[in-house]
């Protein structure tokens, strides 16, 4: 939790408890979820925790660079704690989301006479898992 602690601290946010745990959380499930996936994992843990709290909190998050919000889909946000340059892999049989990395995105996101603020790149289709069932 040290370590949480000090990263909050370092992009300037008061480290709260519920702060510290919902990055914790997205440090540690790598799923890509949404706020009420967030939302409901924590509430066994803190019975007080508020929906607008997380909603709140990864909105800080995404707007001091911490975590990436991603949209897929029209219809739902996740969020990523890796926050260095890659690919995102849907899979449209059982929704998994995963990262795919692409040795040449530093490439990709250096243009010539442009400056790129953010940078997404969204494959769809079916997972291997998916695929040998």
């Amino acid at each position: 939790m040290k370590s949480f602690k000090k990263e909050l601290k370092k992009y300037c946010i008061y480290p709260s408890y519920h702060r510290i745990k919902v990055i914790e959380y997205l440090a540690k499930h790598k799923t890509h979820p949404t706020v009420d996936i967030i939302y409901q994992e924590l509430l066994k843990e803190i019975p007080t925790l508020s929906k607008t709290t997380v909603y709140n909190t990864l909105k800080l998050f995404v707007e001091k660079g911490i975590v990436l919000v991603l949209a897929i889909d029209k219809n739902e946000l996740r969020y990523d704690y890796n926050t260095i340059p890659h690919a995102h892999f849907k899979c449209e049989k059982c929704g998994g989301i995963y990262d795919i990395e692409i040795p040449e995105i530093e490439s990709l996101i250096r243009l010539k006479d442009f400056k790129v603020i953010e940078f997404h790149l969204y494959i769809k289709g079916i997972c291997k898992k998916c695929l040998t069932f």
